[in-house]
């Protein structure tokens, strides 16, 4: 009989690769987390300082608000919806943790006069963070806008994938002025804006096919030619 030689000793690990080739990509591993932890150290830092910062100007608008310095308090908001989309909304919420919740429609009123791709990024960021009636309050201020702007901003909106929002946009639109004034918002670019200002107004019959009739009288294309 051949005698037991005993437990097996473990198996040694297997070595890691060698070769100029195999550093090169253990080190890129290595290096690739770093970028990345960096990368998320950085953004953290950032969102934090952005709530700071709104907590801050909730703070300091309520203050001004309860020592009557309106033209402060204004100057205030001005200056908030001049900073990077993102930061509204967190701006609103703490607006309203602060007491403060009718400012936000200020805040809205005062975002509804940035250019057209600003105010479209804002309206992105409500949209993003939950805050879809800010969202449709900021573009129904937009709707009373001249007809470039209206067309610029639903052009902003659609180029970042926001259908839903270009919508809203035009559906207030619609509401709020006439199919000749649609008309010249769809010349800024027909291929465009015809289909969803269309789609904006099939929920009335009458209306769609007035507003195809004057569509298609301002030569613009894309009319169905069953309407």
């Amino acid at each position: 009989m051949v005698p037991d030689p005993g437990p097996h000793p473990p198996a040694a690990p297997a070595a890691a690769p060698r070769g100029a080739r195999f550093a090169g990509a253990y080190q890129a591993d290595d290096g690739d987390g770093e970028r990345r932890e960096r990368a998320s150290a950085r953004e953290r830092e950032m969102l934090a300082a952005a709530y700071a910062e709104a907590r801050d100007t909730a703070v300091r608008l309520r203050v001004l608000r309860a020592t009557g310095r309106s033209g402060e308090a204004y100057a205030l908001l001005s200056e908030a919806v001049s900073r990077p989309a993102a930061r509204l909304p967190l701006l609103a919420g703490e607006l309203e943790r602060e007491g403060l919740a009718a400012e936000v429609a200020t805040l809205l009123w005062e975002a509804a006069t940035l250019p057209p791709a600003a105010l479209a990024a804002m309206a992105g960021a409500l949209a993003d963070a939950g805050r879809g009636d800010d969202c449709r309050a900021l573009l129904a201020q937009c709707a009373g806008r001249p007809a470039a702007e209206v067309a610029d901003t639903a052009l902003a909106l659609r180029a970042a994938g926001r259908h839903e929002e270009t919508a809203v946009l035009l559906g207030g639109m619609l509401r709020a002025r006439t199919d000749e004034h649609a008309a010249r918002v769809a010349e800024a670019d027909p291929g465009a804006l015809v289909p969803p200002l269309l789609e904006a107004a099939a929920g009335s019959p009458q209306r769609y096919r007035n507003l195809a009739h004057v569509l298609r009288g301002a030569g613009l294309p894309g009319i169905p030619d069953t309407v």
